[in-house]
């Protein structure tokens, strides 16, 4: 899969009812990259992310994961794919521990306590581990969520707005988990509505408005954050 794009999307549509979401939207990962798809609300971001994690069938169009169809092969692709959406699909009524071990289990991993405190670590929620996850505040809920994407150790991360509900803090270990996946290679995928933060977290930054792809640069290549800025302020329609 190595010589192929890490994620090759080709005229991408998906409709609800007579609203067209994603209409003709192209866009292709190589392997190690890290990108920021920003949009505003109803840009279809959510939409995108739920589709390339096979959460979601696309109208049309094609999404290719190392050149296979995730359509043809979503079951076994979802082990090469963390996805964390904007709903924290844990459940409730299980501790976190218990939430990441049935992940672990899921996806036959070994040494799967020693991967959950990793992880746990890395996020800064191994004390929280022992609690029930509904009793849990928004925040940490989205830390063990993200810690649960990134237990099989995906080549392909993607996440809707992770930082949505975290705090500062939190939002730093983020930052330097994004920073530790890039260096060993993991392709992380992210959106937000957040301008400040997309260019911050990532050094390429695309640009969704109204279902397409109108924008797609990489920031040391082009005119920088600034250069975002003005570009996502001409495509939203937002005064900067």
């Amino acid at each position: 899969m190595d010589d192929k794009p890490a994620i090759e999307i080709n005229g991408l549509t998906k409709s609800y009812g007579r609203t067209g979401v994603l209409r003709g939207l192209d866009l292709k990962l190589d392997w190690g990259e890290v990108i920021t798809i920003l949009g505003s609300n109803g840009s279809g971001k959510t939409t995108l992310i739920n589709i390339i994690g096979s959460l979601t069938k696309p109208d049309s169009g094609t999404v290719e994961f190392g050149g296979i169809g995730v359509r043809a092969r979503a079951t076994s692709i979802r082990r090469f794919i963390g996805v964390v959406t904007h709903e924290h699909l844990l459940y409730e009524h299980l501790t976190g521990y218990e939430n990441l071990r049935f992940h672990a289990d899921l996806f036959g991993i070994s040494s799967a306590d020693e991967r959950i405190i990793i992880v746990a670590r890395q996020l800064g929620v191994e004390a929280r581990l022992n609690q029930l996850v509904g009793t849990l505040s928004h925040g940490t809920q989205k830390r063990i969520a993200i810690a649960r994407a990134l237990l099989h150790d995906p080549p392909l991360l993607i996440m809707d707005e992770p930082e949505s509900g975290l705090d500062q803090e939190a939002q730093g270990m983020l930052d330097g988990v994004i920073r530790q996946l890039a260096e060993s290679g993991c392709t992380v995928l992210t959106t937000t509505h957040n301008l400040d933060k997309g260019t911050a977290m990532s050094r390429r930054i695309a640009i969704l408005r109204e279902g397409r792809i109108v924008y797609d640069e990489d920031l040391k290549s082009s005119t920088g954050a600034d250069g975002v800025k003005k570009a996502y302020a001409s495509h939203s329609g937002e005064s900067m």
